[in-house]
């Protein structure tokens, strides 16, 4: 490697030729930091600078070149290894690693990617294997939609998913100038630097529609320079964009039956249900804005906003947030503040984007009660389509009780079913009484032809009489309006109420034909124990806390025996206990487990349970994370 791999792109930006184009940004003459002070002569004080990736840390051969001192900071545009296989490197020179958010596993856990990651009839398309070999740590996340200072540098951090689900372009103002660092975006005006990382999934287009959708709000930007990953500086970014968007536009209408107007879809997310309730008909799942006269919006439900579909995969980088239908919403609707998220229920694809909403529009969450604790500790249960993280609950909201905002009274309803833990609001906007029942079920049944479809599922704890329940609901509500989580508004008719009525008592007949109901009150979903936490973590040497509640199918009182299947070198107390359950209820015992050990990943427990001279054996697990004491 020569000094010829070296060159000063703009004043005190520096690329460097790597296994992809390393960007080098120097602290500006004058700037002042806890990195530091460079002093306005450039020569009184260290400088500094920050890099965005790092290819194989060729960087570090030149920084006297590039008149710097050191690199402080490592800001990564993606996972892949061409950006950053040196990172250990950067490690070993004291350098800290920020990346973007939902891409973190895939740095400073790369080896659950490699020990889970499918190999055998994989239907997984996603280049998530072009990931580092080994782990790196990582000093933080980089803040998405807003700014940052690196090494004496303002930078601003905008979501542009495409090359891979996560990626991110960073914007840099040098001398009156704003440049993008791009990433693997674009190639060269129109062109990409690879096709075959776009396909997230095995036959459809979200990775080239996310391109689009990405190219045309980096073109709101105003940008004087792009610095791609791959390729050479463009100076007109408007148009090296927009002639991107209209050719990978081309591309996914010749793979998709009908065309697809993305341009449309970004400046006009919304559809107006009434004056002043919305349907984001972009979203997965169904998100509502409901307008108040003040410019204040509440949103029901946000999950994954302005989707072109979901990537193969269930982990954290196939599941990306973002806010792109929001200034659309400002410019077309007059919001001028996002004051509240209400979630439904807890599922990701209806929650996955409150926290960014939070943290970058300020929104508080408002949750039922009901909700709020699956919310705030997602792993405590064992339930599927939880979010990776806990989400804070600013105000919990009590059932059947009418809470106030703005000019709306908005009453929630327990609506069990779909999941044990969800609400449903009613409220009466623009003379219509609206009812949001989210997934409880489609809405296609008509008389006469389709039959109403009920969406439920065993481990979201459906209890047989749940849709009966809430069909009863629905005929004293009297709705005008139901709107759901995945499928189109439904103007009610009398019809239609008759219609779940008779499905919930054809749900409950269907069970009582292949459930030996005549034993006692079977659960649904057959379990009788469970242990919360469901799955924890926890240092060597110390003591976890367990709850493990136990439920009685019987009509009479009985007694439950549970005995504690550990680990070898675990120790609970007790380690044996028994507790008399009322007819049909419900007991919780109380356990303290002493971890010992090694540490390991996702060691198991198990309760062995008898319920009267019903032994249903090592009934339920719980998963514990060990780490070596001391450690976070």
């Amino acid at each position: 490697m020569t000094a010829s791999r070296v060159s000063e792109i703009a004043p005190g930006i520096f690329r460097v030729r790597d296994t992809c184009n390393v960007y080098v940004v120097r602290s500006p003459e004058g700037s002042e930091g806890p990195d530091g002070v460079t002093g306005r002569d450039g020569t009184s004080a260290a400088r500094t600078a920050f890099a965005i990736d790092f290819g194989s840390g060729l960087a570090l051969d030149h920084l006297a070149e590039m008149g710097i001192d050191r690199i402080t900071d490592v800001l990564m545009t993606h996972h892949h290894r061409d950006q950053g296989q040196g990172l250990p490197l950067a490690v070993a020179a004291g350098i800290r690693i920020h990346v973007p958010p939902v891409e973190r596993d895939l740095f400073a856990d790369v080896e659950g990617m490699w020990q889970a990651r499918t190999l055998h009839n994989d239907y997984n398309l996603r280049q998530d294997r072009f990931s580092l070999l080994e782990s790196v740590p990582v000093h933080d996340v980089v803040p998405e939609y807003r700014r940052r200072t690196y090494a004496g540098t303002t930078v601003e951090v905008v979501p542009t998913p495409g090359h891979t689900t996560g990626s991110v372009t960073y914007l840099v103002e040098r001398d009156g100038r704003r440049l993008a660092f791009t990433g693997d975006l674009l190639y060269a005006p129109g062109k990409v630097w690879s096709l075959a990382a776009t396909q997230w999934s095995y036959t459809d287009n979200e990775g080239p529609a996310m391109t689009v959708l990405s190219c045309y709000q980096l073109m709101e930007r105003d940008l004087d320079l792009l610095l791609p990953s791959h390729g050479e500086p463009m100076d007109e970014p408007r148009a090296a964009l927009g002639l991107l968007a209209t050719r990978m536009g081309q591309y996914v209408d010749s793979r998709r039956p009908y065309p697809w107007d993305l341009r449309d879809r970004l400046d006009n997310p919304f559809t107006a249900l009434t004056e002043h309730l919305l349907l984001n008909r972009t979203s997965n799942s169904c998100s509502y804005v409901l307008l108040s006269e003040t410019g204040a919006a509440l949103v029901i439900d946000y999950g994954y906003d302005m989707t072109t579909g979901l990537p193969s995969g269930t982990d954290r980088a196939s599941r990306r947030p973002w806010l792109a239908s929001l200034p659309a919403l400002r410019r077309n609707h007059g919001v001028t503040s996002i004051e509240v998220a209400l979630p439904t229920h807890y599922h990701d694809d209806h929650v996955a984007g409150m926290n960014l909403l939070r943290d970058v529009a300020g929104t508080e969450i408002w949750a039922p009660e009901n909700v709020a604790g699956i919310l705030e500790a997602p792993m405590v249960e064992d339930l599927p389509c939880t979010w990776y993280d806990p989400i804070p609950v600013d105000r919990r909201l009590p059932l059947g009780e009418i809470f106030t905002w703005h000019e709306y009274e908005i009453m929630v309803h327990e609506l069990p079913g779909h999941t044990l833990y969800a609400a449903a609001y009613e409220f009466v906007v623009d003379g219509v009484t609206v009812l949001v029942t989210s997934d409880q079920q489609v809405g296609s049944g008509v008389r006469g032809g389709p039959r109403e479809v009920l969406n439920y599922q065993y481990r979201n704890r459906f209890r047989i009489g749940d849709y009966r329940a809430s069909a009863e609901l629905y005929r004293r509500v009297g709705p005008g309006l139901m709107v759901s989580g995945h499928w189109a508004p439904r103007w009610v008719t009398d019809d239609y109420l008759e219609l779940l009525t008779e499905a919930g008592d054809e749900l409950v007949r269907v069970h009582q034909d292949l459930l030996p109901l005549d034993e006692g009150e079977v659960v649904a979903d057959g379990v009788l124990a469970r242990i919360a936490p469901y799955y924890s973590r926890a240092q060597t040497g110390t003591v976890a806390r367990f709850v493990v509640s136990v439920s009685n199918p019987r009509p009479s009182v009985e007694k439950a025996v549970v005995c504690l299947v550990l680990p070898v070198g675990w120790v609970a107390v007790p380690d044996v206990a028994a507790i008399s359950l009322p007819p049909l209820g419900r007991g919780e015992i109380e356990v303290e487990v002493t971890l010992t050990g090694p540490a390991r990943r996702r060691a198991r427990m198990a309760v062995d349970v008898s319920i009267g001279d019903l032994h249903l054996g090592q009934h339920a697990e719980a998963l514990v994370d060990v780490t070596e004491a001391g450690s976070t």
